[in-house]
C-alpha cells in the first residue's frame, strides 16, 4: 500500500464513550497513529456498552479500529507526566470532557501550550467551551433536543423519537475529525518555525451546535414566514410522494418519486395516469398539499406486488427506490462488498473467538475501494509496553508500571 495520507501524524486521545473516539476513528483510518488513553481496570465505558458477551463490545470494537490502548490514570501526577511526554511529541490531542476536567487534573491551556506550542487541540462538549450553558453536562441525547434536531423525528402526533443510532455523538466526532484537518493544513501552509495562535489550534466543536447545523432550513424559515417544522414520520417536510410502502410481502420500499419528471413516470406507473396529469400536481408544493391521497395510491399499489417486484418494475421505470436493509442484508449486498464496505475479521470479545465478524469499512473512498482496516478496536492496555518503551523507559519500569495498573 502507498503511504497513507496521515503518515507520521500522532494523536493523543482523551476521550470516552463516542464523539471524541469518532474523530480519533476518522484519523487512524487514513493513517494517523492514534494513542488511546484508558483509565486502569475499566477502560472507556463504551467497552461495556451493547455487551452481548464477554468483555469488549463489538461497538468498542468499531469505534476504536486502527488506535493504540495505553492504561494511564489521569487523576495521578504519574500520569499527567507520561501525558504530558506524549504531547510533546503529538500533533493532536482529543478529548471530550466536561469543560473544565482537564484543567483539575493539570493539563489546562497554558500547559498544553508551553508543552506543544504546535498542539492542536479538539474539544467536544455538550454546549461548546464558552457560553451560559458551556460547564452543563450532557449526552447526545440532550443536545439533539436542544439543537432543534430530535423535534423532527418521529410520527406526528406523538413523542419524537431517535434515530437508532448516537447520531449526535458521530456528527460531533466528525465535524471534529474535519476541524482537525483545517488546522493541520493551516499549519502545514504557515511558517516552519511560527506557530499559529492558540485559538487557531483549538477546535471547539458542541454537539447541540453541530445536530442545530443539520436541521437545514429550520430557522429561516421560521425566522422569514414562521412556518414551524413537524414531525412527518417517514416523509420530508414539503416533499411529496417521497416515503415508505408496505409491500404484499410484508417488506417496506423506501421511494423517491418527488421529481416533477419522475413523477409523472411514477404515477402513470402505478396506474393512475390522472394523477400524472392533474395540473394541481405538477409542482412539488401541490403534490405536498396532496401527500395522503398520493401516498394512498402508492400504498394501494405496493400492497398488491412483492417488495422485489414493486423494486424492478420501479427501476425500470427510473423512479428512484430501494430496499429497506435489516444487517442482514447490508451484510450480503454485492455493492459493499465490491467497494470493500465490509471487512471481515475473527475477534476475541473476552469470552471466545467469533470468526469472520462483518464490520463497516472506511469511508470516504480513494482509488476505487475501501481502504483496508488495519485492526479492530485493541485490549484494553494492550499497547502500553510498546508505547512507554518508544518514551525511553526501561524494561523492569514498564514491568512494574504494568502490574500497578493491572
Amino acid at each position: 500500500m502507498t503511504t497513507s495520507p496521515l503518515h507520521g501524524i500522532r494523536v493523543i486521545e482523551l476521550g470516552n464513550y463516542i464523539a471524541a473516539p469518532t474523530t480519533g476513528r476518522l484519523l487512524a483510518d487514513f493513517g494517523a497513529d492514534v494513542i488511546k488513553i484508558e483509565r486502569p481496570r475499566t477502560g472507556d465505558e463504551l467497552r461495556r456498552w451493547r455487551l452481548y458477551a464477554g468483555d469488549t463490545s463489538m461497538l468498542y470494537r468499531t469505534t476504536n479500529r486502527g488506535k493504540r490502548s495505553l492504561v494511564v490514570d489521569l487523576r495521578s501526577d504519574e500520569g499527567r507526566a507520561i501525558v504530558l511526554e506524549l504531547i510533546r511529541g503529538a500533533d493532536v490531542l482529543l478529548e471530550n470532557f466536561r469543560p473544565g476536567t482537564l484543567d483539575r487534573w493539570g493539563l489546562d491551556a497554558y500547559t498544553l501550550q508551553q508543552a506543544n506550542p504546535r498542539l492542536i487541540v479538539a474539544r467536544i462538549s455538550a454546549f461548546g467551551q464558552t457560553g451560559p450553558l458551556s460547564a452543563r453536562p450532557g449526552f447526545a441525547a440532550v443536545a439533539e433536543a436542544y439543537g432543534g434536531f430530535r423535534e423532527l423525528v418521529g410520527e406526528p402526533g406523538r413523542p419524537p423519537s431517535r434515530t437508532g443510532v448516537s447520531i449526535g455523538d458521530t456528527i460531533a466526532g466528525i465535524y471534529a475529525a474535519f476541524g482537525v484537518m483545517m488546522s493541520l493544513f493551516e499549519r502545514e501552509r504557515g511558517e516552519e518555525d511560527v506557530a499559529l495562535p492558540l485559538d487557531r489550534r483549538t477546535i471547539d466543536v458542541a454537539l447541540n451546535e453541530t445536530m442545530l447545523s443539520v436541521t437545514e432550513s429550520l430557522i429561516p424559515e421560521w425566522e422569514a414566514y414562521g412556518i414551524r417544522r413537524e414531525r412527518t414520520g417517514g416523509r420530508m417536510q414539503g416533499i411529496a410522494p417521497s416515503n415508505a410502502y408496505l409491500c404484499g410481502d410484508g417488506k417496506s420500499i423506501v421511494v423517491a418519486g418527488n421529481g416533477d419528471a419522475i413523477f409523472q413516470r411514477y404515477m402513470t406507473l402505478i396506474g393512475r395516469p390522472e394523477l400524472a396529469s392533474d395540473p394541481g400536481l405538477q409542482s412539488n408544493e401541490g403534490r405536498w398539499e396532496a401527500r395522503d391521497a398520493l401516498d394512498d395510491a402508492i400504498g394501494a399499489w405496493a400492497a398488491q406486488r412483492t417488495s422485489a417486484e414493486a423494486l424492478q418494475t420501479l427501476d425500470e421505470a427510473g423512479v428512484p427506490a430501494g430496499p429497506i436493509y435489516t444487517a442482514e442484508d447490508v451484510a450480503a449486498d454485492e455493492q459493499y462488498a465490491a467497494r470493500g464496505m465490509i471487512q471481515r475479521f475473527d475477534v476475541h470479545d473476552g469470552a471466545e473467538l467469533r470468526r469472520d465478524v462483518g464490520f463497516p469499512g472506511i469511508v470516504p473512498v480513494i482509488g476505487g475501494v475501501s481502504r483496508p482496516i488495519t485492526a479492530l478496536g485493541p485490549d484494553l492496555g494492550q499497547h502500553t509496553a510498546e508505547i512507554l518503551a518508544e518514551l525511553g523507559w526501561a524494561q523492569d519500569r514498564i514491568d512494574d508500571y504494568e502490574t500497578r495498573m493491572r
